[in-house]
This record gives structure tokens, C-alpha cells and sequence, in this order.
């Protein structure tokens, strides 16, 4: 895959995408990724009268898009749960936990696994509809924070959270329930979340150093039922935004806490896999694993000749052949 930026006003990105087979898209997309405009004459028009390979191959052009502009013009163009560097960074925050965090926001999780190879009680039961109780995978949402004062704009956020009527510290920022803040201490934070995501973008500060994991959902469940992708719902969700990223695990057996903690690692590092296969590219080298990520991309590595099956852990033959992709 290779693009270029051919044009850019009003809003609106312009760019030349040339796909792995050689194919050019011309493709218009927004500063929030909407894809307003996509030409290209190597595949029919409507997806319908495609192949299912020519339908990947078209997505393909629109997800490298959307993270080329994202990573040369700095634009939300990316979901968070779909953005490589997103998914890594709360790889990154996980690893950084002390264990005891590590169990509490994560031990639903780690009892649900268990509780298919020993008698450990369910987390959660088995939604009724799944075909069957090995068919279920297990979501938990996670969402990033960032606390300013460990960045490089840590002066200068004191300071815009002083013109917030804003204290920041260790407990407010990490430790403060939003549960707990009333209606206009709230809007405080809003508001100074706001100005200092803009400092950031104007600074182009890197805030890599700063991120943590701010909280994560109650465990839910996907199956597939009758050849539907079926999510169920989280009891709760901490927030009204997208998640960073979004585990996605099968009843494997999670052995010691510590060797969980080492597969969930592998596990959003497959993620980030999926995410750069998935738009044609070749993932950077930490990256190149097999194993289970994204159920999307799993399946589309099932169903498509022209990928590996990289979901697969013990087809240990392609670890030479993820540069095949390009």
C-alpha cells in the first residue's frame, strides 16, 4: 500500500491510495474519517457485484486512508479502537500496572477464563442464545487517561487548570471518581480536557509518557448465532466515548495471574496486527505474531485466500511469510 496526499481544504483530505494490486483509489475523506468521496476503476462500483476479495481489497484502500491522514496531518480520521497506536498504547498502560491493579480491573476477566478448567464461579453466565458455552468470547472494554503532569506540558497544563478552578494532582486526576464531581465540576474538567487536548495538538507534545488506564467496563459477550455476530451489552460503561480498545478473548485457559497478564500482552499486540493487515500494510516487526486478535479479522483470515492464517498460534510456517502481505 502507498498514498499521497494530492489536496486538502475546506475540511475535506485528498489523497492517492495505490492498493496491493496495484490499483488506484482517489479517495476524499473528512477530518473525522467520513469518506466523502472514493474513484477507482480496478473493481466493480457496487460492492454487491464484487468478490469477496475485491470488497477487502477496496476497504482495504479506505482503512489506510483514513490512518494516513491520521498519521500525516494529525486528525481524528481513526476510531480509537481501530487505531494501531491507540491499541498499543493501552498495551503499553497495562504493562505499567502494579499487579494489584492489574487484578482489580482485570479479574473478572482472569475468574471467567478460569472458571472453564477448574471450579472457579462464573464472572458472568453464558448468554442463553450462544450456541454453546465454548463458542462465547469475552469483551471488557478499556479506556486511556492522560495525566499532564507526567508530559512534557506539565507547567503549562498547571497553569490551564488553574484558569479551570482546577487542582491538579495525583488523586484528582487519577483517583476522583466522575461519579462522585458535581454537575459543574464536571463541566470544569470538560472544559480544561478540551483546551489542553488543543495545547497538545498546537504544542504536537507527545502525552505517550502520561497515559494510564482510567478504567475499563464490566465483562459482556459476543457469539456468533445463526451466521450473526451477536455483542451483548456491558452492565456499565465508566464513559460516553468510544473505548481505546476492546478485549476480545475465547475460554482459554489463562493459567497463573502473571502468565494472563503475558496473553492479554500478546493478545493487543495481535490487535495491532489485525489493524495494519487488515489495511494492507505490513505490520512494524513487534507485530509480526500469530494468534488471536480482532474476531473481524480472524474471520476474514478464515474466509480469505489472500490472507495467512495469522489467528492461528501453532501455524508457527507463517512468521516468514507477514511480508507477503505487500
Amino acid at each position: 500500500m502507498d498514498g499521497l496526499i494530492t489536496g486538502e481544504g475546506d475540511g475535506i483530505v485528498g489523497l492517492s491510495v495505490i492498493d496491493n494490486n496495484d490499483v488506484e483509489h482517489l479517495i476524499e475523506l473528512n477530518h473525522s474519517g467520513e469518506i466523502t468521496g472514493h474513484q477507482q476503476d480496478g473493481y466493480p462500483d457496487k460492492p454487491a457485484k464484487r468478490t469477496l476479495e475485491g470488497n477487502e481489497h477496496v476497504e482495504q484502500a479506505r482503512a489506510f486512508a483514513r490512518y494516513y491522514v491520521s498519521a500525516t496531518r494529525g486528525y481524528e480520521t481513526v476510531s480509537p479502537s481501530n487505531n494501531p497506536v491507540r491499541i498499543n498504547a493501552v498495551r503499553l498502560a497495562i504493562q505499567a500496572l502494579a499487579d494489584e491493579e492489574f487484578e482489580s480491573l482485570f479479574g473478572d476477566l482472569y475468574q471467567q477464563m478460569r472458571s472453564y478448567h477448574d471450579e472457579t464461579a462464573r464472572a458472568i453466565q453464558i448468554p442463553a442464545d450462544a450456541p454453546g458455552p465454548n463458542s462465547v468470547l469475552y469483551r471488557q472494554d478499556v479506556y486511556l487517561g492522560v495525566d499532564p503532569t507526567e508530559t512534557e506540558l506539565k507547567e503549562a497544563a498547571v497553569t490551564l487548570a488553574a484558569s479551570h478552578g482546577i487542582t491538579l494532582d495525583e488523586d484528582a486526576i487519577n483517583e476522583q471518581a466522575v461519579s462522585s464531581l458535581s454537575t459543574e465540576a464536571l463541566a470544569d474538567w470538560q472544559s480544561f480536557g478540551s483546551d489542553l487536548a488543543d495545547l497538545a495538538s498546537e504544542k504536537e507534545a507527545d502525552l505517550t509518557d502520561g497515559l494510564y488506564v482510567d478504567a475499563v467496563s464490566s465483562l459482556y459477550a459476543s457469539y456468533v448465532d445463526d451466521g450473526e455476530y451477536v455483542v451483548t451489552e456491558p452492565d456499565d460503561s465508566p464513559f460516553e466515548r468510544e473505548p481505546d480498545t476492546h478485549i476480545e478473548l475465547p475460554p482459554v485457559d489463562p493459567g497463573p495471574l502473571d502468565e494472563f497478564r503475558e496473553f492479554l500482552d500478546h493478545h493487543l499486540k495481535c490487535q495491532v496486527r489485525d489493524c495494519f493487515v487488515r489495511m494492507g500494510a505490513e505490520p512494524p516487526e513487534p507485530f509480526r505474531v500469530l494468534g488471536a486478535g480482532r474476531f473481524e479479522a480472524t474471520a476474514a483470515y478464515k474466509l480469505m485466500d489472500i490472507y495467512p492464517e495469522y489467528h492461528d498460534p501453532e501455524e508457527q510456517s507463517l512468521l516468514g511469510k507477514v511480508r507477503d502481505l505487500v
